[in-house]
């Protein structure tokens, strides 16, 4: 009986040992599985921040650029690019530019069949507003303007538009819709 005895007490050992190792382990993955949802939490909310920053800069950089869609594109270089646009401002919208009011411009898209829009960077918002206001003047032609927005807000008004569309649908919306930037 007593070799009995001492066979359950080691199974009995062996048992709490294991459960006692187990639990061990157990402790080590739950401390190291917090600390790297911590970590992991910490490094999401600094992306967000990031990302933040970077939306901000970008609509920092584009704040001063207009989109001019419909324009003849026969220029041959920048220069020549500069110089035609100043003319068509002037022809169409009735604005007197100089070459200083230009911070930069260029065609986007690659050259195809279809004219390419022209992006222009004012040197000065009050320039960017003066022609703004007179956008109006294009009103039967072949040419528009719009806000150089960024992709991610693009994007996200193209999905409120879509929204839009549908509530239209519905009947549940009157026919206006708002975005902030």
């Amino acid at each position: 009986m007593d070799l009995e005895n001492q066979r359950q007490e080691i199974r009995d050992t062996g048992k709490n040992i294991t459960e006692q190792v187990t639990q061990n382990i157990s402790r080590m993955f739950e401390e190291k599985f917090l600390t790297l949802e911590k970590n992991h939490e910490n490094l999401k909310e600094r992306v967000e921040n990031q990302e933040k920053r970077l939306h901000m800069l970008e609509k920092q950089a584009r704040k001063n650029n207009l989109v001019f869609f419909g324009v003849e594109e026969n220029e041959k270089s920048y220069a020549s690019l500069e110089r035609n646009f100043i003319t068509w401002v002037e022809e169409y919208l009735s604005v007197k530019l100089n070459y200083s009011d230009i911070q930069e411009i260029k065609r986007i898209g690659k050259k195809e069949e279809r004219l390419r829009p022209i992006v222009v960077t004012f040197s000065t918002l009050g320039t960017k507003i003066k022609i703004i206001k007179q956008k109006r003047a294009l009103k039967d032609t072949n040419y528009y303007i719009k806000e150089d927005y960024p992709k991610y807000v693009l994007e996200k008004r193209k999905e409120l538009q879509e929204q839009l569309k549908l509530e239209r649908e519905k009947g549940e919306l009157e026919p206006k819709l708002y975005t902030t930037n």
